[in-house]
């Protein structure tokens, strides 16, 4: 999988750090505060900010594998401070071919963001296999769910969003990805394993202040809409120009759904 900028992925990290569910991260902490050392994979790490958004809640020491097929952020991923006590191994790999050995070895917690959503039931149902096969509880955060609200009201919104949604069900690298799907897909998956699972929604919440963002997003979907072909180019341009002009004036606002999820096996590792 590729195709994540690190520009895109430093402007969105402070909407996904307030957007965390705070009762699953507490749950996630709350199952670690005996381990004497914590051993932490996190997949598709991207720039690393799992790792930062996690690694003050728990104990040092901690050792975290960040595994991700882009040299280039898990360059930027293992440069970046963390707290003391918080040591990170890039592991360069492809997460379609070589899952299994991302895991293999002692691993405390397997953690991923903003992956689930992009990945194919296949590939979902592998992971899940193979994270009950090793014991290990699971910290998935941030799956795109497939809520979309956006104010003020524009009569081409809902079409855009029904666009946007099944675009997220296209092939990134995994298969047919589960999009919307993804996050109720996984708790059902190893609620079967065994596991207990604690979730909880992460929604952006972006106000009309943030216009860098808004205008990623629209310009992101935009071409989303576009590679369908679902719309007429001339609709797809003309709800975008309206949509910059709300965001130019700050009178836009999107509230995008995510959920995040903690499963841990049940009874004793």
């Amino acid at each position: 999988m590729s195709g994540f900028s690190a520009d895109w992925l430093a402007l969105r990290e402070p909407y996904d750090a307030r957007a965390r569910n705070p009762a699953v991260l507490d749950a996630v902490a709350a199952s670690l505060k005996d381990c004497p050392a914590t051993r932490i994979v996190d997949l598709a790490c991207g720039t690393g900010s799992t790792l930062r958004a996690l690694s003050p809640r728990l104990a040092a020491p901690q050792n975290w594998r960040l595994a991700d097929n882009d040299l280039s952020l898990l360059a930027r991923a293992t440069a970046m401070p963390r707290p003391a006590g918080a040591a990170a191994t890039a592991v360069p790999l492809d997460l379609n071919r070589d899952l299994e050995a991302a895991l293999d070895g002692p691993v405390d917690l397997v953690t991923t963001s903003a992956l689930l959503d992009l990945v194919s039931k296949t590939w979902l149902e592998r992971l899940a296999v193979e994270i009950a096969a090793r014991s290990i509880p699971v910290y998935a955060a941030l799956s795109y769910d497939g809520r979309i609200e956006l104010g003020p009201a524009d009569p081409f919104d809902a079409a855009i969003v029904a666009a946007v949604n099944a675009h997220q069900r296209t092939d990134k690298g995994f298969g047919p990805a589960l999009g919307p799907a993804a996050a109720s897909f996984a708790i059902a998956r190893f609620e079967k394993l065994g596991y207990s699972v604690i979730h909880g929604t992460s929604d952006w919440v972006i106000g009309s202040n943030d216009r860098d963002i808004q205008m990623e997003i629209f310009s992101g979907w935009a071409s989303a809409v576009r590679e369908l072909g679902d719309l007429s180019l001339a609709d797809t341009v003309g709800w975008l120009t309206r949509r910059r002009d709300t965001v130019a004036a700050g009178r836009s606002s999107i509230r995008v759904g995510h959920v995040d999820i903690f499963a841990r096996p049940m009874g004793t590792r």
